[in-house]
């Protein structure tokens, strides 16, 4: 059962905002949660501290913050005469700080090696049904707002939409962090510019540039932190190790791990298979150590493949990684596994495992999902990209793809061509 103890006032210290203030002994209760708390073992940012040493942040100062910003954003929306009831804004605040309790560790990595089928947003929508029927359904409008059932649609659109609380949050906190100013946004000014029309989530035409700025932030971000070329090659490595794992594990091959991990080793689990209790509890206790510790120890495992691909990731030897707009021709990806294989003296099926192969795509803002929009003075609403009158923004509306091609960084140069 969640716990609600008589709260008086509950104050944070964020290296971003200064205090922050808990609005609710049940969101107090939720924070208080252990399957809350494990957030705090998970870092925000995944691999990027090996590129940005600074990027140690976790999901749990995240969903703080951005429980701050929807604080602030519901402020505004009630300062300029829009109805939002006590239980409509403690939703809200429940939706948004438990939007990412459903993250695993490396959350991406974790998805594409140890769990098929089911990303992490529905692994949220779960926690937050286990823990609804926990607490009597005390949770149930953050739940209906987070799914975006419930009759405001634009409370949803705080938590979830292409200028939600989350973005304005991760862009001003995995800035600070990683040290890349780009980052940064104007929060403050795009939150006191948001207004509601027709049930719609607007910005006043006055935060155009804030809007724009932000727009470019984002795509600056996605190209030198979240898709910076290291940390692709580097999460590759991860992925490829723990799907070595998980094939060894399968055939009965004894590894370490701690309990949680290995139920994710040695069976497969889907969309399905969270449906039992057992699988999303042991699931909720996995974090970063988990991982992390399991890779130092198969460092020193029998089976080449896994001991080689452990050492590299854990003493940062990363894949060297080539970008480029065109596809990768098969030729060229079997060859170098050819090499792979030939210098590690393994089979050429074990040497993808170090040939990594893909693309990235960096979609700063994307029409087909939804639209920013501008509300004018005259009672018109217009799209960013519409409006603004720089071309980059419209620009910045379609999506850049890069394939990549990432190899082991001690075969040298000379072997790529």
């Amino acid at each position: 059962m969640l716990t609600f103890g008589r709260l008086a006032k509950k104050i944070l210290n964020d290296p971003i905002y200064g205090f922050i203030t808990v609005p609710h002994p049940t969101v107090l209760g939720v924070i208080d949660h252990p399957w809350f708390q494990r957030l705090r073992y998970i870092k925000q940012a995944g691999l990027s501290h090996l590129v940005y040493p600074g990027a140690l942040h976790t999901r749990f100062h995240h969903a703080l913050g951005a429980m701050h910003l929807m604080g602030l954003a519901i402020d505004t929306l009630r300062g300029k005469g829009h109805e939002v009831t006590d239980e409509e804004a403690l939703g809200a605040a429940i939706a948004i700080l438990l939007h990412d309790v459903g993250h695993g560790p490396f959350s991406h990595a974790l998805e594409h090696s140890l769990v098929e089928g089911i990303g992490h947003e529905e692994v949220s929508a779960l926690v937050m049904d286990r823990l609804n029927e926990r607490s009597d359904g005390a949770l149930t409008t953050g739940l209906r707002i987070f799914r975006g059932q419930y009759p405001k649609h634009a409370l949803h659109q705080l938590v979830s939409s292409q200028l939600d609380v989350d973005r304005m949050d991760y862009l001003n906190r995995d800035s600070f962090y990683t040290g890349v100013s780009e980052g940064v946004i104007g929060g403050d000014r795009i939150i006191k510019m948001l207004e509601v029309r027709n049930d719609r989530l607007l910005v006043e035409e006055k935060a155009i540039y804030s809007i724009e700025k932000f727009i470019v932030a984002r795509r600056l971000m996605y190209w030198q932190v979240y898709l910076h070329k290291t940390v692709v090659a580097a999460e590759g490595m991860l992925v490829e190790t723990l799907r070595r794992a998980k094939q060894l594990a399968m055939r009965g091959t004894d590894l370490f791990a701690s309990p949680a991990l290995l139920r994710f080793l040695r069976e497969r689990h889907d969309r399905a298979s969270f449906q039992d209790p057992a699988v999303l509890e042991d699931f909720l206790k996995l974090d970063d150590h988990d991982i992390m510790g399991a890779v130092k120890v198969w460092t020193g495992h029998p089976d080449p493949v896994l001991a080689c691909l452990s050492r590299d990731l854990v003493e940062r030897r990363t894949l060297r990684i080539r970008l480029r707009e065109e596809a990768w021709e098969p030729e060229r990806i079997q060859r170098i596994k050819r090499k792979v294989a030939d210098h590690l003296r393994i089979d050429l099926a074990d040497a993808d495992r170090f040939v990594v192969a893909g693309s990235i795509v960096n979609n700063a803002y994307d029409t087909a999902k939804d639209r920013i929009e501008l509300l004018y003075k005259d009672g018109t609403i217009r799209d960013i990209a519409e409006a603004s009158d720089t071309q980059g923004i419209l620009a910045l509306a379609t999506p850049v793809t890069k394939h990549y091609l990432a190899y082991p960084r001690w075969l040298g140069k000379e072997w790529f061509d």
